[in-house]
């Protein structure tokens, strides 16, 4: 598949927006983040600011962005059209979040519920965005039970690191949330080369003969080109990406989004570096490295339809 600029950011912007949501919600009510207005302010404008310039960006990629809000009508069928509706639901109980923690300093209670139930909802928003990929059967690639799992472990991962970025910012240092960004980090990394190794094992169940129909008559093989020249179908789903690419790009992954972020926070946790410091490269490089990470999701994925166009899916 062609990866799109606008959906590699809307997916790599809101899952770190999401992320840094759900942490905010469940540690902030339970003490373990600092509470006062002023950092709930700064660190939810980024939470907000960062899901709503994804969900903005994600527009881009439709032909007819002006008609986005019908997709909205298709909840019970599309996980398209869940996604959109759990990311407009959790806008209510954040907002509400932030009222109270912002304009009325309280952030527990009632306040600490709304914190809760959009902590649920980003996660519910960011396993929908998963499951428009990992539910299309026609790429097997995306069809794979690790999809979610990737999403929801680099959008929390990215979270945990942005939020401990700004926080050190303010000479604000908190253990609690290095942990989580390791834990997060290594089972990232953990998971998404669990799905490499699947992905590269596995052998499509889908050939010319299965894709015209004709398999049943003997071995179909492609007599000429359907086209002389590059249509829209093999410019979006016939993009390839040569093999030895493809594995030099999973190395940038590893280093950027996972060793590097991983090496930093752990000297800051240790104290053997200066947290503010290696807590701003792990954001930069874990960002470059996700963004890389999801081009690499795209441009690995084979549509079936590229067996009509003589594309190899083995």
């Amino acid at each position: 598949m062609h990866p799109a600029a606008s959906v590699i950011f809307f997916t790599t912007a809101s899952g770190a927006g999401y992320g840094i949501l759900v942490l905010l919600g469940i540690l902030v009510p339970l003490g373990y983040l600092p509470t006062e207005p002023w950092f709930g302010a700064v660190t939810l404008l980024l939470a907000l600011g960062l899901v709503s310039a994804g969900l903005l960006s994600s527009t881009f990629h439709l032909h007819h962005p002006e008609r986005a809000w019908r997709a909205l009508s298709q909840w019970r069928s599309s996980w398209l059209s869940r996604e959109g509706v759990a990311a407009i639901v959790t806008y209510g109980p954040a907002l509400l979040f932030a009222f109270g923690w912002i304009v009325y300093g309280n952030s527990i209670g009632g306040w600490a519920l709304w914190g809760a139930v959009a902590a649920i909802m980003a996660l519910v928003t960011i396993y929908s965005t998963a499951m428009i990929y990992a539910s299309l059967r026609t790429i097997r690639q995306w069809h794979h039970r690790l999809v979610p799992l990737v999403y929801l472990t680099l959008g929390l991962a990215s979270g945990a690191i942005w939020l401990t970025a700004i926080s050190s910012s303010f000479g604000i240092t908190n253990d609690l949330v290095v942990a989580v960004a390791l834990i997060f980090i290594l089972a990232g990394a953990v998971i998404k080369f669990i799905y490499w190794s699947s992905i590269d094992q596995s052998v499509s169940q889908s050939d010319a003969g299965t894709a015209t129909g004709l398999g049943h008559i003997g071995t179909v093989k492609q007599f000429e080109a359907p086209h002389t020249e590059d249509n829209w179908v093999m410019k979006e789903m016939g993009f390839q990406i040569a093999r030895k690419h493809a594995l030099k790009l999973r190395k940038i992954v590893g280093l950027l989004a996972f060793f590097i972020p991983f090496i930093c926070l752990l000297g800051a946790l240790m104290d053997v570096a200066p947290v503010l410091a290696m807590s701003w490269i792990a954001a930069l490089s874990a960002s470059i490295g996700i963004v890389v990470e999801r081009w690499l999701f795209f441009a690995e994925a084979q549509h079936v339809v590229g067996l009509f166009y003589g594309h190899d899916h083995s």
